[in-house]
């Protein structure tokens, strides 16, 4: 099997985005009264559709959790969104996936105009065929919703989706590509662990950059230790 088709993660896939997004969150909570949250909890902020986060972790109702997102967008907007840099390595994986023929792809939860703004930040957008994302108004929000977004962007059809992957390092990216009916890679050194990625069906599991470039190109680093991810290599 090969996947040609390439489906990137954002937030804790391509940038470590979250000092940007937990202190875009902690400008958010103290704008709206609510009780400080601890840096594990904020953690937690990074991947998962912002709402969601809102709601489960401070105990918002849905008004309360669309309030917040605006209170959010006035720090991330000036200062959060360039709190951020890219993982290393991945600077090298996308481009070594593209001079192999990879069509790449980006599909986030993060605002679509915000994540364009990034990649162009970093200098990375001449790497993506095309670049999926969540709407301003949250109505296209849900991971798996944005997944089919970038397959249709792609023109993906029911045939194809056997040469599609998914990258991405929490539950959301591997729930979301099993919904759409694609395999999902999830990577280690983002913000989910590894007994998440497991627990939501990962089909393989690399613990950096570089290892999953090998895996989606069919090969794996010798020196590589990985049976304590029980890394599958990707079949070619």
């Amino acid at each position: 099997m090969h996947y040609q088709y390439i489906l990137f993660d954002l937030d804790g896939t391509i940038t470590e985005s979250g000092p940007g997004i937990m202190n875009s969150v902690r400008y958010a909570v103290q704008k709206m009264d609510f009780p400080a949250l601890p840096e594990e909890t904020l953690r937690k902020f990074v991947g998962p559709p912002l709402a969601d986060s809102m709601q489960k972790y401070c105990g918002m109702s849905p008004e309360e959790a669309k309030k917040a997102i605006t209170c959010y967008r006035e720090y991330y907007t000036s200062k959060g969104i360039f709190e951020n840099s890219l993982y290393p390595g991945v600077r090298d994986m996308l481009k070594t996936l593209k001079e192999n023929g990879r069509v790449l792809a980006l599909a986030t939860s993060k605002p679509e105009v915000f994540a364009k703004q990034i990649l162009e930040y970093f200098h990375i957008d001449t790497c993506f065929d095309v670049v999926c994302g969540a709407s301003l108004d949250e109505k296209l929000v849900e991971k798996a919703a944005i997944i089919t977004y970038a397959l249709q962007s792609l023109g993906i059809d029911e045939a194809h989706k056997k040469d599609v992957l998914m990258v991405g390092d929490r539950e959301h990216d591997v729930l979301g590509a099993k919904e759409n009916g694609l395999d999902a890679l999830g990577v280690l050194y983002g913000y989910g662990d590894l007994a998440e990625l497991q627990h939501a069906g990962a089909a393989y599991i690399a613990q950096t950059a570089e290892e999953a470039t090998d895996m989606i190109l069919g090969k794996m680093p010798e020196t590589a230790d990985i049976s304590s991810a029980k890394t599958q290599e990707i079949p070619v």
